[in-house]
């Protein structure tokens, strides 16, 4: 169960559209021969990883969610939020791991750490 101040982080939805449309495209090549019929699965597995998977975060942990699972990481074990070279957002765990986290870029930090209830050192306000 989620709680009223939980942040979501999902990638564009534009890519669940993308998804839509290319199952639709691929009906007829599909309806062409029986041994076509799994090309269906591959939009069909973007639009379901496209409305699943992200980051959830709140005042107790990081989920993040993928295709066909997720995964729970507490602030506890969290050492350290930064960005990767492409711009997405990096938490560092206290094992020395780094876990990227779905959906999060860099210019979102500031929201994810908000959903702990802190302020980041030297915000305004």
């Amino acid at each position: 169960m989620s709680t009223p101040n939980t942040i979501r982080f999902r990638y564009n939805q534009g890519i669940l559209a993308a998804a839509i449309i290319a199952f639709i495209g691929a009906l007829p090549l599909a309806n062409a021969r029986a041994y076509l019929l799994p090309v269906l699965l591959v939009p069909l597995a973007v639009g379901a990883w496209a409305w699943r998977a992200g980051t959830d975060a709140d005042d107790r942990e990081l989920r993040l969610r993928a295709l066909a699972g997720q995964r729970r990481i507490g602030w506890d074990r969290v050492v350290e939020l930064a960005t990767d070279p492409r711009g997405r957002a990096v938490a560092r765990l206290d094992d020395g791991q780094q876990v990227v986290l779905p959906a999060v870029r860099g210019s979102d930090l500031p929201r994810l750490v908000s959903a702990t209830g802190q302020t980041l050192p030297g915000a305004a306000g």
